[in-house]
């Protein structure tokens, strides 16, 4: 069962909140980092982007940058913007998209969960940006920013998550400027509740799930595991056995598409291609401006000015398997490799991955550009989906699953 503790948080005052907290340092570039954080010196993008005030051109995995972080850390304490709770409590983390609100529980995972298996995961990670976030975490000793875990609902968890959100205003209100998701946080200082919701999660959930964010859940196992080998008189009990994440249930969340724009058609021409894609697809010209598609094994695709449906034959996946029946896979396989000769998607320069949040009309506009020749659009991946995969112990493909909204980080800090 699921090792989920309450913890003293360090969270910034209310009144600089909606400015500390950042988007996480992975969907941005230093460039677009220093242009968030320009006139907020208080944007927690000091830290997890510390290059911003660096030198021009220093290597953000340096030394340099590292130290900065660290500097600008003690610097935000020292300044009265992250301030210590006195005592351990989970918190409660609302994110509105639209007319969708996700209600998650921010408490501390246990390092020996992810170890034993208990936290699931459906990705494979980079030992590089494992590396990264490991050495930023111990130059912190803190985890700076949440994972985002799910785990099988649980209706007595949300009874109590109704109850607290009705019944009391939240610490921090505000609208991201990115897209105008909303944030809410509340804090769980009743000592019975927090007592009932790790007993709960103690006894009614099994395993959880990351959803986002395996390289820190990596780097931060490999923290506590480090911290603990040196620490001759451990006990267990050590903030560093444990790091920090928000749990929401399977029931609340969705998963957006995540589509692939290709640089070229591998020396085909147009007619050449869509011929060769007829022995695998049913292809049709759509009359629409843009092809959404609908339901699982159809795809969108835009080539030469216009959409495409693609309707994947049967032949082309397995029901039976949880990977084969992916569309990322099923492209994949009878697309960027058997056709466009594309075999690694971690490493190709050919293809890049563009988030469903930003629409369908940014692939029309990358092709026709000229920097790209050919777009796919797919139907997103179901929660049921990543569940069965992390529950077969089966990885996904690059680049699958997309969620939104993305965690602020800075809200609340978990300090080793």
């Amino acid at each position: 069962m699921a090792i989920i503790k309450p913890f003293k948080g360090l969270r910034p005052p209310k009144h600089i909140a909606a400015n500390l907290a950042s988007l996480p340092y992975d969907v941005m570039n230093s460039e677009e980092a220093a242009q968030m954080a320009k006139n907020k010196p208080e944007s927690l993008l000091h830290i997890t982007r510390a290059e911003i005030d660096c030198p021009p051109g220093t290597d953000i995995h340096s030394e340099t940058v590292y130290k900065k972080a660290a500097e600008n850390f003690q610097l935000f304490k020292n300044k009265g913007w992250l301030i210590p709770d006195s005592e351990p409590m989970y918190y409660i983390y609302a994110q509105t998209m639209g007319d969708r609100t996700q209600y998650g529980i921010v408490g501390a995972a246990a390092c020996e969960d992810y170890e034993n298996g208990i936290i699931k995961k459906h990705e494979l990670t980079r030992p590089d940006k494992e590396e990264d976030r490991m050495i930023l975490t111990k130059h912190l000793n803190a985890n700076i920013a949440p994972v985002f875990f799910t785990y099988n609902a649980v209706p007595e968890i949300d009874t109590i998550v109704e109850k607290i959100v009705y019944e009391n205003e939240p610490e921090y209100d505000f609208r991201g400027d990115e897209m105008g998701f909303g944030h809410k946080l509340w804090c769980i200082r009743d000592t019975n509740v927090n007592k009932q919701i790790e007993k709960l999660f103690a006894t009614k959930v099994p395993y959880t799930y990351i959803a986002d964010g395996h390289h820190r859940t990596a780097a931060a196992a490999r923290v506590g595991i480090e911290m603990k080998a040196k620490n001759p008189n451990h006990t267990g009990n050590e903030p560093y056995n444990y790091f920090m994440a928000v749990h929401f249930p399977h029931n609340q969340l969705k998963i957006i598409d995540y589509n692939r724009v290709v640089k070229d058609l591998n020396g085909m021409s147009k007619e050449q291609f869509i011929a060769a894609l007829k022995n695998d697809f049913e292809v049709s010209e759509q009359d629409s401006c843009i092809h959404l598609p609908k339901q699982l094994h159809e795809f969108g695709m835009y080539l030469n000015g216009s959409w495409y449906q693609l309707i994947a034959k049967e032949r082309t996946y397995n029901n039976n398997d949880p990977i084969g029946v992916l569309d990322v896979t099923i492209l994949s396989n009878m697309v960027l490799d058997k056709l466009l000769d594309i075999k690694d998607l971690r490493t190709t320069t050919r293809c890049e991955f563009v988030g469903g949040i930003r629409g369908l009309k940014i692939l029309e506009d990358k092709v026709n550009s000229g920097n790209m020749k050919v777009a796919f659009a797919l139907h997103p991946v179901s929660m049921q989906q990543l569940i069965n995969i992390a529950d077969t112990g089966n990885i996904m493909p690059p680049k699958t699953t997309w969620f939104e909204p993305k965690l602020r980080s800075g809200l609340v800090i978990y300090e080793l």
